[in-house]
């Protein structure tokens, strides 16, 4: 294929998408219809359900934001990652990546800013890059969606559940350093 082809391709596959989302809308309009469902009514019903859980996770938000902008802003995060050099170079883990394994665990937005940066320091395809995004596609935000979810659904203790996932994610972590 010559590359004025994939163009056309690309602009069928586009148009295609762009149909797909105004279709669903109108097929749950009609199945809504079909079941005898008031759809305006269940569509108000589930706005107020939404900014009601909106309200709930705010404060969850909030707080995580506020938390990664002040270990940015304040120099922690350089800190941090100066103490434990030593730990992360003993496990495999560049110097650049440091911020990166401190971050991903409060802010996937953090984290891939900081998988940009390293990427310009070192370039796409060293070793510190792809260990970023082999940790960073295969890690959750444990923090931010801990209390994302547990904050909407109203769990006041966590018990073991923070603990469990940052464990998950240190393995991770560990498990990428190695293979990579």
């Amino acid at each position: 294929m010559r590359r004025g082809d994939m163009q056309g391709v690309c602009g069928e596959g586009e148009r295609r998408v762009k149909a797909l989302l105004p279709a669903m809308v109108v097929g749950c309009v009609l199945m809504g219809i079909r079941a005898k469902v008031s759809v305006y009514d269940a569509l108000i019903r589930g706005a107020k359900e939404g900014l009601t859980t909106l309200m709930q996770m705010a404060p969850c938000l909030c707080a995580v934001m506020m938390a990664v902008a002040l270990i940015r802003e304040t120099g922690l995060m350089d800190a941090m990652s100066a103490l434990l050099e030593p730990v992360f170079s003993w496990i495999g883990i560049p110097r650049e990546a440091a911020p990166l394994v401190l971050l991903r665990p409060l802010s996937g937005s953090a984290a891939l800013a900081a998988v940009r940066q390293v990427m310009e320091q070192t370039g796409a395809d060293s070793r510190a890059s792809r260990l970023c995004c082999v940790i960073c596609g295969a890690s959750e935000t444990v923090f931010f969606t801990g209390s994302l979810y547990l904050g909407a659904a109203g769990v006041k203790k966590s018990r073991y559940a923070v603990l469990a996932a940052l464990t998950a994610y240190a393995a991770g972590v560990l498990a990428a350093a190695m293979t990579v």
